[in-house]
């Protein structure tokens, strides 16, 4: 994801003796049934270390719950990313219009309630859109540099914009009664969904049977834990967690099923093609921007109405970022973001909800397992580097599990950050971004 005012090369030859490994490696992830049994596979793995290490939270239903929460800002982000960086532009600025997107939506939310804050939230971020829009786009600016800039300058316009609302008292301002850093509580409640039939959801007005949550009391070896894990995907799921799941297919049909997808992808992938078939890169560069923005924002929305309940300073803390390393873990795909959002909001729910530090112990026994899966794989498509960079990571978690009971509180809330680096050093060097992302195109220059 380099930025480079030069066309990329063409890559690296294959050789023939790794082709057809390649070939049956893509063809294994193109179906259907891949994704569901790599899940299934993986959660057998997370039963056994579950009752053999005591490591309850790793497969308790509230940790799947938790997942969706803490996942959900980070997957809008990752979405965000996506949509930019499909039509040519990189946003490492999600961080900061996520930050504009929690203080919109703190202020729209204290003055007309919680769905006026999402609007504004979304607004909030989709201006921070506007501006990368205007200095790449417009004026051909560095997109790094633009990105690094709304980062820098976001936190300090929303604090300067806090000193001006928040930290006024109650008595002169609709939405005073807070301090610089802090705002008042946004009043009013977003509804949470429990389906019907599956997890005892309410039908009108009627208690409807709970079918994973009787499944889980008969106790059955794996067959219960899967139930519990559903259920507790499936039960009092807020409204705005959602919406931004729903955002993933919706992008997926928009992107690759549209004539608007196909022209904003080929900003992506050949400016210089698409502008000669009358495409009008500049537009759909800008587009692609506002929606990240926005996409940004809805994820800042949804750290004030649903985590928090007010405006926090810094309470973005890098998910932003790790939307962008979702974006890369999950290939430039919607599904692949999910994934990779899914993986980091579940590692961030386990260190929440783990108070002994056993669970997250057995996760680095788990992600080791993974690991050397991974070197396996490597091997065969004879990547041999990146098969011995994964060994090593997966031997210094195999050593670091066996030195220790438990993982100390002070290491449990950096497991997420930590994943995030193992997940960018292990799946980076096999994904294809899209071929003129990070270019600085100019309308008239030869491609």
């Amino acid at each position: 994801m380099s930025v480079t005012s030069l066309p990329p090369s063409s890559g690296p030859v294959i050789p023939e003796s790794v082709e057809p490994i390649d070939d049956f490696y893509r063809r294994l992830m193109r179906e259907r049934w891949f994704p569901v049994a790599v899940l299934l596979i993986a959660f057998l793995v997370l039963v056994i270390l579950t009752n053999q290490f005591d490591a309850v939270a790793l497969t308790a239903p509230g940790t799947f719950t938790t997942m969706l929460i803490l996942g959900s800002p980070i997957l809008l982000a990752g979405l965000g990313g996506l949509y930019s960086e499909r039509a040519g532009i990189v946003n490492i600025g999600l961080e900061g219009m996520m930050t504009l997107g929690t203080w919109f939506a703190a202020w729209g939310g204290i003055r007309w309630g919680p769905w006026a804050g999402l609007a504004f939230g979304i607004f909030g971020g989709a201006l921070g859109g506007l501006v990368h829009a205007i200095a790449t786009v417009g004026f051909g600016v560095d997109h790094i540099v633009s990105g690094v800039a709304i980062n820098i300058l976001a936190p300090g316009i929303t604090r300067y914009l806090s000193s001006k609302t928040f930290a006024k008292p109650a008595t002169e301002s609709a939405v005073g009664g807070g301090s610089i850093s802090t705002s008042p509580t946004v009043n009013g409640e977003i509804p949470e969904i429990t389906v019907p039939f599956l997890s005892g959801g309410d039908l009108f007005g009627w208690k409807t049977p709970n079918l994973f949550g009787w499944i889980e009391d008969k106790d059955w070896f794996y067959v219960s834990d899967l139930a519990g894990a559903l259920r507790g995907l499936t039960t009092n799921i807020p409204l705005l967690v959602v919406l931004a799941i729903a955002l993933v297919p919706f992008t997926a049909w928009l992107l690759w099923r549209t004539r608007f997808g196909l022209r904003l992808r080929s900003a992506g992938e050949n400016p210089f093609a698409a502008d000669s078939l009358g495409v009008r890169v500049y537009r759909f560069q800008t587009i692609a921007c506002l929606a990240s923005g926005g996409c940004a924002g809805f994820g800042g929305a949804l750290l004030v109405l649903e985590t928090t309940g007010n405006y926090k300073e810094n309470q973005v803390a890098g998910r932003g970022f790790i939307g962008l390393a979702a974006l890369i873990f999950g290939n430039w795909r919607p599904s692949g973001v999910l994934a990779g959002a899914g993986l980091f909001g579940y590692a961030d729910g386990l260190a929440r909800r783990d108070l002994d530090g056993k669970s997250v112990r057995g996760l680095v026994l788990f992600l080791a397992v993974c690991a050397l899966i991974g070197v396996a794989i490597l091997l065969a498509r004879r990547m041999v580097t990146a098969a011995a960079v994964t060994a090593m990571l997966a031997g210094l978690m195999i050593l670091w599990f066996v030195a220790t009971d438990e993982i100390p509180e002070e290491l449990v809330f950096i497991t997420a950050p930590v994943l995030t680096l193992v997940v960018l050093v292990v799946a980076g060097r096999s994904l294809r971004p899209p071929k003129y992302d990070g270019y600085v195109w100019r309308r008239g220059e030869g491609g």
